[in-house]
């Protein structure tokens, strides 16, 4: 991970590490359902621009205390706190899947915190005509072609890094869908719908069209739910972690939306 610095923030008296790259104006990114295990090309691209921000949630790989959050309100106090403590305050915020809920759960809640958000397949709706993907009751090895179009690429992206016992780093992968779970299940329906309408920022919904968790269409329920200004883009060849599967395209997207 060249150029990436390293330093920890608590929440609730817990750590959550926070990484930071790049030069510019402020970019925070909120990562999904494996959190952020290792750097990647895409928030590489963005820090070629800006300087990026990816604080780890609380049970997610570098974060801890996500047992000490039982209600939905819970995560989105201690997201905000997490937020706050590295420095958003008017900035642009960036989430993906799980975190893609909770960064529009902060635009909801405190849209002052908000200047430019950008969501990548949230969950936190429901539609009766396209459920969502069951993620907790998928048999063993399906997770791989599920996030991500490319089995290989989510392998890479949450494989043990380099001088971690295998057997450790199966531990924190674990805690990471335990942490989602106590966010999300089991359908991910978090009736964000009701609060929607108090996202003021202009928004950025991206969606892969490959997405075998949350159907595109769910890219049109957002868009129709916010009340600032929503463009949504759909990213061919791309799974639910549109931003692994295609990190070039994703990244312009986002920072021509940003600009």
């Amino acid at each position: 991970m060249k150029g990436v610095a390293e330093h920890f923030l608590e929440v609730n008296g817990r750590p959550c590490r926070v990484w930071e790259k790049g030069e510019g104006r402020n970019l925070f990114y909120l990562a999904g359902v494996s959190g952020l295990p290792r750097w990647t090309p895409f928030l590489d691209r963005l820090a070629e621009r800006r300087h990026v921000i990816a604080p780890s949630l609380p049970g997610f790989p570098g974060g801890e205390g996500h047992d000490e959050l039982d209600s939905h309100l819970d995560w989105i106090v201690a997201t905000l706190d997490l937020l706050e403590a590295a420095g958003l305050d008017g900035g642009d915020l960036i989430g993906a899947s799980v975190g893609g809920t909770l960064a529009a759960e902060v635009a909801a809640m405190s849209p002052a915190l908000v200047r430019k958000l950008v969501l990548i397949a949230p969950f936190g709706l429901y539609d009766d005509s396209a459920p969502p993907a069951d993620i907790w009751a998928q048999r063993p090895g399906a997770a791989p072609g599920l996030m991500t179009r490319n089995p290989d690429t989510y392998n890479e992206f949450t494989a043990p890094p380099d001088g971690v016992d295998p057997a450790e780093w199966a531990i924190v992968m674990i805690r990471a869908s335990e942490a989602a779970a106590r966010i999300l299940w089991p359908l991910g329906d978090t009736r964000l719908a009701r609060r929607l309408h108090r996202i003021r920022a202009d928004t950025l919904i991206l969606w892969g069209d490959e997405d075998k968790v949350l159907a595109p269409s769910y890219a049109e329920h957002f868009g129709r739910g916010v009340a600032g200004h929503a463009a949504v883009a759909v990213i061919p060849k791309a799974g639910h972690l549109a931003d692994l599967d295609a990190p070039d395209l994703a990244a312009q997207l986002v920072l021509n939306f940003l600009e």
